[in-house]
């Protein structure tokens, strides 16, 4: 705990003095501020680690320096007590609408104001290191997802490439369309690849959404989407031996839909259906029908299924599922982009699966209010 540096934000000088020396007896460096706006100046000086502010102060009250620091990103991971006179209920449950990582009320003794700051301290300690795992985690991914994305599609059009110039005089028809072929095929993975990292981008920035005010329109032919979507996969569903079927209700409601990003969504669920499937003769199938407030679009497989512990991270960017025996699915992007884009209608995809029986990701879509 030495050392860790706290900002006292306090009017009445007498308190003050005794909170500083509390803590630093404690061996914590301490600042102090007698308003909100002597607070940010000090915090644009040193960032400290912790924060303990009055509520009713003079230019600037606790509750609106709560605002303006959390207003800052590199400011809200910074624990915040309120500390007050006041021990109304509603002062508190103001304080922790706001967020207000604890609210101490004075008079207190330096054992409680002890404890809550080691507590908030250690607490956000915590949440720093598991946060730092979890993004030296996804770097790892990163790294060796991309590291195989590239190489791999890379290999196809390299190795093509050299093979058709070494002796591209005597080569006959059938074997330069076969070169041409492959190097295609890495050609349009790569191209996949980077179409998906700039969609992530566009997602990340707002510029999609930007797109899906200006393009969403209300739909009541759903139906008729999805099977125009389905259709485009019925070559690719053949030609690994799978059957792609689709049913619809008679009558559906209407939705309101941004059609490229929702049969963007819809293409990769039918696409992971058919790409997983365990066998040929297997089946794909896609339903649509009314679903209470929802209008759900279900996309099942009988393939490989996923495992329990894994569901709950389905949707996380360049996660993967045992990628060593199935390396046909790519960066493990797809999910996760296709969960954003659907987000943006206002609805959800949800998944139900069975290791080794198949699964089932369903597209919930929030009926159309009546238009006025």
């Amino acid at each position: 705990m030495s050392g860790q540096h706290i900002l006292v934000v306090e009017d009445h000088k007498p308190m003050s003095r005794a909170i500083k020396g509390i803590l630093e007896s404690e061996g914590y460096t301490v600042t102090t501020a007698t308003d909100g706006v002597e607070a940010l100046d000090a915090m644009e000086e040193v960032q400290p680690d912790l924060i303990l502010a009055d509520i009713m102060m003079p230019r600037m009250d606790g509750y609106t320096l709560y605002e303006r620091i959390r207003a800052c990103d590199e400011w809200v991971p910074i624990p915040f007590v309120f500390l007050t006179a006041k021990s109304e209920r509603e002062d508190k449950l103001k304080g922790k609408k706001l967020g207000a990582e604890d609210y101490i009320t004075k008079p207190f003794d330096a054992d409680e104001l002890i404890i809550s700051v080691r507590s908030r301290l250690g607490r956000a300690r915590a949440i720093e290191q598991a946060s730092e795992a979890a993004f030296e985690q996804l770097k790892q991914q990163i790294v060796t997802v991309l590291g195989h994305e590239l190489r791999t599609p890379l290999t196809y059009v390299t190795g093509y490439t050299d093979l058709a110039l070494e002796d591209v005089s005597s080569l006959k028809h059938e074997e330069v369309r076969d070169f041409l072929m492959g190097i295609k095929t890495g050609a349009d993975r790569l191209n996949r690849l980077v179409e998906d990292l700039l969609l992530l981008v566009q997602i990340d920035s707002g510029q999609a959404q930007e797109q899906f005010e200006a393009l969403v329109a209300r739909y009541r032919n759903l139906d008729e989407i999805v099977k125009r979507t389905a259709k485009r996969f019925r070559l690719p569903a053949e030609e690994n031996g799978v059957a792609l079927k689709t049913h619809t209700d008679d009558v559906l409601p209407p939705v309101r839909l941004c059609e490229p990003f929702f049969t963007d969504a819809l293409s990769r669920l039918i696409e992971n259906g058919i790409k997983f499937s365990r066998h040929k003769g297997s089946e794909v199938t896609v339903r649509v029908r009314s679903s209470g407030k929802w209008v759900e679009v279900a996309v099942s497989d009988d393939g490989v299924g996923i495992p329990a512990d894994e569901q709950d991270h389905l949707f996380e960017r360049f996660r993967q599922i045992n990628r060593d025996q199935q390396e046909q699915q790519g960066a493990g992007l797809g999910l996760a982009i296709a969960q954003e884009l659907i987000h943006l209608h206002g609805g959800r995809i949800l998944v139900e699966s069975a290791l080794g029986e198949g699964s089932t990701f369903s597209i919930l879509l929030p009926q159309a209010k009546k238009a006025a």
